[in-house]
């Protein structure tokens, strides 16, 4: 598969993790901020409706490919943030849970080490970053 091609599919498929992830916390602010609460962090709603503004509008930048190696260096340090935030150590006694949590947080240095390998190769021909490149020569 050509090279731009695999960088529009990866853009795709991590903006796929956070637009609608961004949308839902967004949707539900009462249910982001118990979650964050419950973890512990102060002022939850105003980390809720950060956390999903990030994530909602990230996750589009990433999509139509703009600023791509900035942005997807600060997505890559939000997937560690929130991995270890979120899931390290948590479960408590309940195997099951625990079991969840530590595969979530193995999902969020994934897709950290996908958005730096993003940061790296750029956008791609096919998106804002590269429309811009083009035009500008």
């Amino acid at each position: 598969m050509p090279r731009n091609a695999l960088l529009l599919l990866s853009r795709l498929l991590l903006a796929a993790l956070f637009v609608p992830s961004g949308f839902h916390a967004l949707a539900d602010i009462a249910g982001t901020s118990g979650y964050f609460a419950g973890l512990g962090l102060p002022l939850p709603t105003l980390v809720a409706w950060a956390t999903g503004l990030f994530e909602l509008i990230a996750g589009l930048l990433i999509l139509v490919g703009f600023k791509t190696p900035v942005v997807a260096l600060l997505l890559a340090a939000f997937c560690i943030a929130a991995g270890f935030l979120g899931h390290y150590g948590q479960g408590g006694d309940d195997p099951t849970l625990t079991f969840m949590h530590s595969q979530m947080l193995m999902k969020d240095i994934a897709t950290a080490g996908g958005f730096l390998a993003l940061a790296m190769a750029g956008a791609g021909a096919w998106s804002a970053d590269g429309r811009l490149v083009a035009a500008s020569a």
